[in-house]
Order: structure tokens, then C-alpha cells, then sequence
């Protein structure tokens, strides 16, 4: 159904699809941005002088550009386009002709008020995908809030885990509830297409930030289904594993991850305590998750007498789990990191060269790539509208007016 992209680029597993991008900030964004990855040729319309909301959100900034909305808009076009009037919601529908996929972040009911809801374009556009992202999804007593990333992990759970014992709960570094919800749609989407691909139907996918976040805790919720009992914080520590934490060394921090009998026993001898692993408190893994408290004060107070570096460079050899606690810096100058580019560097029209964060996936037959740079607010208004038919004049006339 798509057209190919405004810039030649390598042929992707979506490159044959074409994806209406009505999303912004994150949750949105990232997911489009994933679909981009793969090819998928994706239109981001932007409100006319203001555009997305994240454009404005810093520090911190790499020129005038804000980092926050660089981060999750590469390989895309943007059109500006004001919904609210008749002429933006026509070129919308003309766009949705050529369409594979329309995603929208709007609160319930937004679309529905300007003829752009699902129920109304199906008719025309029987084999268009409409995904919703929303903080609560289109069903449900807290349908018509809006979704916050930190008010989702207070309210899924997440908070309530995370943080050291007896501490203030605590929100992730990053806004996990927008990314993994971002990864939920994407998966739903191809699996959509997929489903389209044999019966040639398109569909409505509805995806919410709290069932995105109530989804992933995963063995936290089975553990209260197991119990009945309410999950504790456990800072960097594990509910089910000892030792699997963070301990202080000589000269800094790292982590051990010993995640069996065997590996414990590898560890005990490391660290010249045999008589660790021949204590009946400490033998099992159950017998050391009950006694968690004598276990790691003992550890803890062995581990300070030697530098991280010679500590892991023991693990490594044993083959017993572990590794430094890197600051963001070092994550970025890794040479495992670097070797597997994680790290990615694209021309921004104005700001030149800058660095992205390099897509996950390696595929052997279609590699997802970094094309192009985030873009400027309406950078490829002009080049979308010629390809529908409008003429330079028109296009003048459309900036004139405020459509565009």
C-alpha cells in the first residue's frame, strides 16, 4: 500500500509499509521509531508552530535541539499539520490512502470528536491498522485520565518494589512504562500486519500504559499469586536468589548475579571461605535466601578488602556471574558496546554529526538502520504534500493559512 521513502535507503523488513505517525513524547515515539528501524517508512504530523512536545523539553540540548525528542524520532519525516481544520483532517485521509498503519496518543475520544476515530475511517480505509496508545486504554473506570509514566509505576506496582528496604519507594532511571509500552505496540502491530497478510482485514489495537506495566512484573505477580503475600524492596538485592546484589569493594561497587549451588560453591572458594559453602545455612539456595542478613554482612566485609578489578578478574576466570557497575560514560565507550554498534552516528540538517543509540535486533537479510536524523518541525512538509499532488503554490498557501 505504501510508497517508497522521500531518501533511498536500504531495503528493511518494512519497507514496504508506510506508517501515519499521530504520536508524541515517548511511548509514541519509541514505537514508531522501532518500526522505523526496520524500514518502515514513518510520517510524524506535528502541530504547526509548536509540534511535538518533547521538542521543548531540556536540558538537555545539542544545539537548539532538545536530546529528549532527538532520542526517539530518528529515520522519520515531519509534516505539520493542524487536525482541527477541514483542509489538515483531508490531506490526513489523503495520506491514509497510501497507509499501512495509524498511531495516535490522543486522550479517548479526541479523534472521535474530528471524524478520525476508527469506527470512521474503517469504512474508507478497510485495511488500515489503528493502534491507541493511552495511559489506561479505551476501556475502564480510569479511561479518561491522562497517562504519566511516573503516576503509571506508582499506581502498576513498580514503585513499590523498587528502592532499598525501609526506603522511599522509587521510579526507574528511565520511563520504563513509555518504552516497554512503545515495544507492546510495536509487536502488536506486526503482529497485525501479519494476521493482514493472510486475511487482508486491518484492525484496532488498543494498548494502555498500566497494562503495559502490570504485564512485566512478571515473577513479582506470580510470587503474590503463590503467597497472597505483598512483594518487598529489595534494593539492588534479589527476592529469590542469594547473593544476586551489589556489594562495595575496595575501591568502588560491582555485582554478583550467582544464580546457582554450583556457582556459590566457585565463589566460597575465591574468596578463601570454604567453610561458607559447607554451612548448612548457606549450602542451598533456600537455606541462603532465609538467611540472607548473616550471609551478606560476612560477604560484604571480605569484598572490602580487595579493588573491583581483581575481585572480577577472579569471578570471570570461575566462571562465577559478575561485572563492574558502569556510569553512563563508560556504557558508551564499552568496546563490547562499540563492537556491536550500539552506538551510531547520523547528519542532523542543522547540527551536523550527532550520536543515537544504535537499534538492537542484528538480522542477517535485513539489517534495521539509522538513515536518517530526527527531524527538524515540518522538515519534510513541502516534499509529502508535492508527492500528493500539491503544487509550490498550494504549499505556500496551506503555511499561509496555519494548515500546515
Amino acid at each position: 500500500m505504501s510508497t517508497l521513502p522521500l531518501t533511498a535507503a536500504p531495503v528493511g523488513a518494512l519497507s514496504h509499509i508506510k506508517v501515519i505517525d499521530l504520536t508524541r513524547i515517548l511511548a509514541g515515539p519509541y514505537c514508531t521509531q522501532l518500526l522505523s528501524d526496520y524500514g518502515a517508512q514513518v510520517i510524524k504530523i506535528e502541530q504547526p508552530n509548536s509540534g511535538d512536545g518533547s521538542r521543548q523539553w531540556g536540558p538537555p540540548w545539542i544545539g537548539d535541539q532538545s536530546s529528549y525528542f532527538l532520542s526517539v524520532n530518528r529515520n522519520k519525516q515531519s509534516l505539520t499539520l493542524n487536525l482541527k481544520s477541514a483542509e489538515g483532517r483531508t490531506i490526513l485521509k489523503q495520506l491514509l490512502a497510501e497507509a499501512d498503519v495509524l498511531i495516535e496518543n490522543f486522550l479517548p475520544g479526541t479523534l472521535a470528536s474530528m471524524g478520525l476515530d476508527y469506527e470512521t475511517l474503517r469504512h474508507d480505509f478497510p485495511k488500515l491498522l489503528f493502534c491507541s496508545i493511552t495511559g489506561y486504554g479505551q476501556t475502564g473506570p480510569y479511561r479518561d485520565r491522562a497517562g504519566y509514566d511516573l503516576a503509571i509505576q506508582a499506581e502498576g506496582g513498580m514503585m513499590s518494589i523498587t528502592g532499598g528496604a525501609g526506603e522511599m519507594p522509587m521510579r526507574t532511571g528511565v520511563a520504563i512504562c513509555d518504552l516497554m509500552t512503545g515495544m507492546h505496540a510495536s509487536t502488536a502491530i506486526l503482529a497485525a500486519l501479519n494476521y493482514r497478510s493472510v486475511s487482508g482485514k486491518g484492525q484496532y489495537i488498543d494498548i494502555a500504559l498500566l497494562d503495559s506495566q502490570v504485564s512485566w512484573l512478571i515473577n513479582v505477580a506470580h510470587g503474590y499469586f503463590a503467597t497472597g503475600n505483598p512483594p518487598a524492596r529489595y534494593g539492588n538485592a534479589h527476592p529469590s536468589l542469594v547473593p544476586y546484589q551489589a556489594f562495595a569493594s575496595a575501591d568502588g561497587y560491582f555485582v554478583l548475579a550467582v544464580g546457582s549451588d554450583e556457582q556459590f560453591r566457585k565463589m566460597c572458594v575465591i574468596m578463601q571461605r570454604d567453610d561458607l559453602m559447607h554451612d548448612p545455612r548457606y549450602a542451598h539456595n533456600k537455606d541462603r535466601v532465609a538467611n540472607r542478613v548473616e550471609l551478606i554482612e560476612q560477604m560484604q566485609q571480605i569484598f572490602l578488602n580487595r579493588c573491583t578489578d581483581d575481585w572480577l578478574h577472579d569471578f570471570e576466570r570461575a566462571h562465577v556471574p559478575s561485572s563492574r557497575i558502569n556510569d553512563i560514560p563508560a556504557v558508551f565507550t564499552d568496546p563490547h558496546v562499540l563492537a556491536r554498534n550500539m552506538v551510531q552516528s547520523v547528519d542532523h540538517v542543522t547540527l551536523g554529526p550527532i550520536n543515537v543509540v544504535g537499534p538492537v535486533a542484528k538480522m542477517s537479510a535485513t539489517q534495521p538502520t539509522v538513515r536518517t536524523a530526527p527531524p527538524t518541525l515540518g522538515q519534510h512538509s513541502a516534499d509529502i504534500l508535492q508527492q500528493l499532488g500539491y503544487s509550490h503554490e498550494q504549499v505556500s498557501q496551506l503555511r499561509a493559512t496555519g494548515i500546515i
